[in-house]
């Protein structure tokens, strides 16, 4: 198969809707339906972190077997980690990947990772200024995130429209790179998207995201979760590193420092999970309405395997070029 250069498939949804699985399947193409193997660029904020395995649900051994995975262990905890890092490393990878005339899936719960790649956002290259992180972080602990929160309304009235006034961490980015760049976080430059995407969005039932919330959060449970936080604050990385906060490792961090029964932990985390589903699903759902919506079960993999056929079928790619003039 000769794929057209410059089209990718994109695979989002809820966390633990199947978004791997059936990423996995698409890849090694295990329908012969689409006539070409893939590999996956994940698009997880978390699983860009070495160490952080389980808490992140990291592709395992066997699955990067099955497909190679890239953007997966690029940093260490307690290293800093931007957006405009992984577009460049989603850019590398994707062009690497349609070179040797490979399918490229991008695949995560990221929106804006996702939205990054997708849209060709122009970002901001603001290196991370130690002092100025602390000096803000102290302000948001001292008056309140949302404090720091109104000073990036005044600054950048449309960044503050999309950050959560509390995502500490993402607010202080949106105020560190206005100061030191002068310019607006939001951006002023016009989108470019560098690449013809197909996405598919996979959904479920609410109850049963949820079952599939609990079942993950109790096998990561069995795997080691507990210990795996344990050693890597063992290791010096402090536990407000971003690495350290996503769920999971910030509820077991509670548990270790005893303010947490482990039950309560679990069931926090849980809880937490189940919120930002609904955040994750809100926000592709009035994202792009381009997505094609299917739902997570025995028919998963036919009907997207066949929007794949469709959207990189040389009828089509035919038909788009003779409607170009």
């Amino acid at each position: 198969m000769t794929l057209t250069p410059g089209r990718i498939v994109s695979i989002v949804g809820p966390t633990a809707v199947g978004k791997s699985a059936l990423a996995l399947d698409l890849a090694e193409d295990r329908g012969r339906a689409i006539g070409g193997r893939g590999e996956i660029v994940s698009a997880d904020s978390r699983q860009v972190y070495r160490e952080l395995d389980i808490g992140t649900a990291k592709p395992t051994r066997d699955e990067q077997r099955r497909a190679r995975h890239h953007v997966v262990d690029v940093v260490d905890p307690v290293e800093d980690f931007s957006l405009a890092e992984f577009q460049d490393l989603a850019y590398a990878a994707i062009d690497d990947i349609l070179a040797r005339d490979r399918i490229p899936y991008l695949v995560g719960g990221t929106g804006l990772y996702v939205k990054s790649v997708v849209e060709g956002l122009s970002l901001p290259r603001v290196a991370p200024d130690p002092s100025l992180r602390a000096e803000l972080t102290a302000i948001a602990q001292r008056e309140g995130v949302e404090s720091l929160h109104r000073r990036l309304a005044e600054l950048d009235p449309p960044a503050a429209s999309r950050i959560d006034p509390r995502n500490l961490r993402r607010v202080v980015r949106a105020v560190e790179v206005i100061v030191k760049s002068g310019k607006p976080f939001s951006g002023g430059s016009i989108p470019r998207p560098r690449y013809e995407v197909l996405t598919i969005g996979l959904t479920t039932d609410r109850a049963t995201l949820y079952r599939r919330i609990d079942e993950r959060v109790d096998a990561q449970m069995a795997a080691g979760l507990l210990a795996e936080t344990a050693r890597i604050l063992s290791r010096g990385c402090p536990s407000t590193r971003p690495a350290l906060t996503g769920f999971g490792y910030r509820e077991m961090q509670a548990h270790l420092r005893g303010e947490l029964s482990l039950s309560g932990a679990v069931e926090r985390y849980k809880f937490e999970t189940h919120r930002f589903a609904r955040q994750q699903a809100t926000w592709f759902r009035h994202d792009d309405p381009r997505i094609h919506w299917i739902l997570t079960g025995p028919t998963a993999y036919d009907e997207a395997s066949s929007l794949v056929q469709r959207f990189l079928s040389p009828a089509r790619v035919e038909r788009d070029a003779a409607t170009a003039f």
